[in-house]
């Protein structure tokens, strides 16, 4: 799903109302996962063993170019990179012991991760970092968190994985709070055909 879309998803799902409460839950994560990281290389992004967060990883990535914000693009945090690993992809979960003030992490799992890892999340939180999670069962993990956003279990268009299409877009877009339906598709029409030229 690439940009276009995902602002198509979002404002239908604020459009319809069945998830507007949620998209706008999402805007206000998306403002904090925004100025979470105080420099670049700051925002480390972690998952459970068996779903590490690659996809928001590279959506992240792509939105920090997009908007200009290098401090967007996170460093993955894997649980057992192989020592061959890309600069990139070499980051460990070991990095979370030297985190502290400045930094953010945002963990990604849809259910509790293992103890472990919530070992792991405490001691940097206690450290200073600050700690962001998107969950949809995850409560230990919840509680461990400055900011959260739970998405909906539920039949429909949003799922775990569409959130975090959404989240990515809301954190390179600066937040302007509510607002009505012709708004939000006056947004969506000026994505898709690009800003009105005035003529004179």
């Amino acid at each position: 799903m690439d940009r276009v879309r995902a602002a198509a998803l979002r404002d239908l799902l604020a459009a319809t109302g069945a998830q507007a409460d949620w998209v706008e839950a999402s805007d206000e994560f998306g403002s904090a996962l925004r100025r979470a990281p105080r420099h670049v290389g700051s925002l480390l992004l972690a998952g459970p063993v068996d779903d590490e967060p690659w996809h928001l990883a590279a959506h992240l990535t792509d939105e920090s170019q997009w908007a200009d914000l290098p401090q967007l693009a996170p460093v993955l945090l894997r649980h057992d990179p192989p020592p061959d690993a890309p600069p990139h992809l070499a980051a460990g979960l070991q990095r979370l012991e030297s985190t502290g003030r400045g930094e953010a992490l945002l963990v990604v799992a849809q259910h509790d991760p293992t103890d472990p890892l919530l070992e792991r999340i405490g001691d940097a939180r206690r450290r200073g970092a600050r700690i962001l999670t998107l969950d949809q069962s995850a409560t230990q993990l919840r509680d461990l968190a400055h900011d959260t956003l739970t998405v909906p279990d539920e039949p429909g268009p949003l799922t775990f994985d569409t959130a975090q299409h959404l989240i990515s877009l809301a954190a390179a877009t600066p937040y302007i709070g509510p607002s009505g339906l012709r708004a939000r598709l006056g947004r969506w029409i000026e994505a898709v055909s690009g800003p009105r030229v005035e003529r004179w």
